[in-house]
């Protein structure tokens, strides 16, 4: 029960000041005049004044309530490091007995986790949320169990009472760290991209160390070794095998002593892309297909050109000479003996031998085939006669025969069973609506994949692999009638695309792959194939532990499943014979980034209300009381400020100055003031 004296005026205080003026001046008019109840009149006033400011006293009924106090228990991954759990653990238990043990004192106990994603701790962010779920005025004080590795210290929080960080780890930790900089996400196949990387020892690192084993693997492959130099920046150059993601993975082996491995791996995952696609397209002679190639080649601005046709073959004598013609010499010896090499993609358009290109060179193209080269034939009536381009060294490597048969007359290409899961024809504009061709070279034995079929079923486009290389054989000249709108056209272009790109192996065309993409830590892999079932897939996470999935298809040729990661970092995909790797989020979490503990980051906050720092491997603080205002840490303690916190539960005013005895009061002393006055 407590009491107090409050003032409720009847009017405004300036108005009651007005009076107040007023009857004083009074009162000194009347002294200086020397009438002798001057004093009774201003006592009469002062009662009245007094009146007037509604005195009143007060009685609450208040019930005290205790104080709170914080304590924040970090529980984030970097606190599973050596024995900092049982540190935290340990001293949170003893804490909350202690604070329980005080007077007047409640302990609100709050686990701090990593956030959603790769967010790091979020100490600060869960301190708001139970800020905003208590009374300010009863918080005594914030007490947090870290090592200090916070990952939201610039959230602004208003502080009701000190903060104090009681940091785990020890003054003997160390742990090496290896960063990678300035990593793109494209570079170009076949040429180097720079890539800057750092191995650095931190905390309390043994002494002598000036170099450290790095691991470099591509795609899963077995790792090459190589000495690095600490605490230096090293430019490395990185040359990307093959289109598509490349996924590199650098590794420092774990040493004896540091603190985790997690920081010690760094994923890179670039896409290849070509600079430019060199290609040579050779006509055989002049004829409306001829342009269609020109048109879809040069219609790609990253395609490098080469294009001959020829006009006038050796056969054609009429006397003119060379110097005088207004033609390009086929530099045939360095197309394809000194460069052959250098592209991309050669296609022979209604070729046929007449002694421009000799058997050596032809043997030449044979042989940039097998070591990985890519030729494509589009096969006109020359195909089928005697100086047929299979009746060349290149023959043995087309993946059909021709049959010396020419039909001319009107069919429809269909696309095979295979070829309804080859990415090559599948799916194609149209749904196989298309307008007639006129004209199919017969072939037969083929070898391959026979993705399309013509006339009588038998087959128009077949695909081959060769040693390395890839070889295509079109059995027909007329796909140019699909460009013209012939009774309705057809895909021209985008099967001429997709076949010239499949043959310069664009990882999106290629008919045997496992890939995958990520969202988060959800993977979706994606496995074309021309065969009708395909075994589970098996996937080893980053801590080798092996899960299988089956796939289920999704469309002709595609099968897929989906897979949540359970860990961050690098995963193995296998199925059949075919093998991919994806990574789950960084390889080195932002929890592992930095991993000694360190009281720098929340220095700030606790300096706002004068909080402080202590190691608990120096033992658990004694708690004080400090008043507001001073200094609440010191050697071995921390300070707690009591709140004196209370509920009102009832409310009782009593009137100081009741009406009728204002009355009396004043009417008395007036009287009393004029009987005086009048006997004088």
């Amino acid at each position: 029960m407590t009491g107090q004296m409050i003032f409720d005026p009847l009017i405004p205080w300036t108005l009651l000041a007005a009076i107040a003026v007023l009857a004083m001046a009074g009162v000194v008019f009347a002294a200086l005049r020397g009438l002798s109840g001057w004093a009774l009149r201003g006592l009469a006033a002062l009662v009245v004044i007094a009146a007037l400011t509604g005195p009143s006293y007060q009685q609450e009924d208040r019930a005290e309530l205790s104080d709170i106090v914080l304590l924040l228990e970090d529980e984030s991954a970097s606190q599973n490091l050596s024995d900092r759990a049982e540190q935290t653990q340990s001293a949170a238990d003893e804490l909350a007995d202690r604070i329980a043990a005080r007077s007047n004192t409640e302990v609100r106990r709050i686990t701090v986790t990593d956030g959603d994603g790769d967010t790091g701790t979020q100490l600060m962010t869960a301190l708001s949320k139970a800020l905003a779920e208590e009374p300010r005025s009863r918080v005594a004080g914030i007490i947090a169990v870290s090592d200090g590795r916070v990952h939201d210290a610039d959230l602004p929080v208003n502080l009701p009472a000190p903060m104090h960080l009681l940091m785990t780890g020890k003054s003997t930790d160390w742990d090496r760290r290896l960063s990678i900089k300035n990593a793109p996400a494209f570079a170009i196949i076949g040429e180097p991209v720079t890539l800057t990387l750092r191995i650095e020892d931190m905390g309390n690192a043994p002494a002598g160390a000036t170099a450290a084993p790095l691991l470099i693997s591509v795609d899963g492959a077995e790792p090459q070794e190589f000495q690095v130099p600490l605490g230096q920046d090293i430019d490395l150059p990185v040359t990307l095998p093959h289109g598509g993601r490349n996924v590199i993975e650098f590794t420092v082996p774990e040493a004896d002593g540091e603190l985790t491995d997690r920081n010690n791996k760094a994923l890179i995952q670039m896409n290849g892309v070509r600079d430019r696609l060199r290609v040579l397209l050779v006509s055989g002679e002049p004829h409306p297909g001829g342009r269609t190639w020109r048109n879809l080649l040069k219609s790609d601005s990253s395609v490098d050109l080469v294009h001959f046709t020829i006009l006038r073959p050796p056969e054609k004598q009429d006397g003119v000479p060379v110097s005088e013609l207004s033609l390009i010499a086929f530099p045939t010896r360095e197309l394809f003996l000194e460069k052959i090499d250098d592209f991309d993609l050669i296609i022979f358009d209604r070729y046929k031998r007449r002694g421009i290109l000799p058997a050596l060179y032809l043997d030449n193209v044979a042989n940039y085939i097998r070591q990985g080269g890519a030729v494509l034939v589009a096969a006109g009536p020359d195909f089928a006669g005697a100086d047929s381009i299979y009746r060349s060294p290149l023959g043995p490597v087309l993946p059909a025969s021709p049959t010396a048969r020419v039909l001319d007359q009107p069919f429809r290409p269909t696309v095979t069973e295979i070829g309804n899961r080859h990415p090559v024809s599948t799916g194609l504009p149209g749904g196989g609506d298309w307008g007639p061709w006129l004209r199919h070279i017969d072939i037969t034995d083929p070898r391959g994949n026979v993705v399309m079929a013509g006339a009588g079923d038998r087959p128009l486009l077949v695909l081959d692999r060769v040693g390395e290389g890839r070889v295509a054989l079109l059995a027909s000249d007329h796909a140019w009638l699909w460009n013209r709108g012939y009774e309705g056209g057809g895909p021209q272009l985008e099967l001429l695309r997709r076949l010239a790109h499949w043959m310069m192996r664009e990882p999106e065309l290629e008919e045997e792959a496992l890939t995958a993409d990520a969202t988060g830590q959800t993977m979706r892999i994606l496995r074309r194939t021309l065969q009708e079932t395909v075994p589970p897939v098996v996937i080893t996470d980053p801590l080798g532990n092996v899960t299988e999935l089956p796939l289920l298809q999704s469309g002709p040729g595609v099968f897929e499943t989906v897979f949540d990661g359970p860990e961050i970092g690098l995963y193995r995909l296998e199925n059949g014979d075919q093998m991919a790797v994806i990574g789950l989020g960084p390889a080195a979490p932002r929890e592992f980034e930095q991993t000694i503990a360190t009281p720098d980051i929340l220095a700030p906050v606790l300096a706002a209300l004068r909080g402080g720092t202590v190691m608990l491997e120096d033992g658990l603080p004694r708690l004080r009381e400090v008043r507001e205002g001073r200094p609440a840490a010191g050697r071995g303690w921390i300070g707690l400020t009591p709140r004196n916190a209370y509920e009102t539960r009832d409310v009782r005013q009593t009137a100081i100055l009741p009406g009728w005895l204002v009355l009396l009061l004043s009417a008395g002393l007036i009287t009393a003031a004029w009987l005086r006055e009048g006997r004088r």
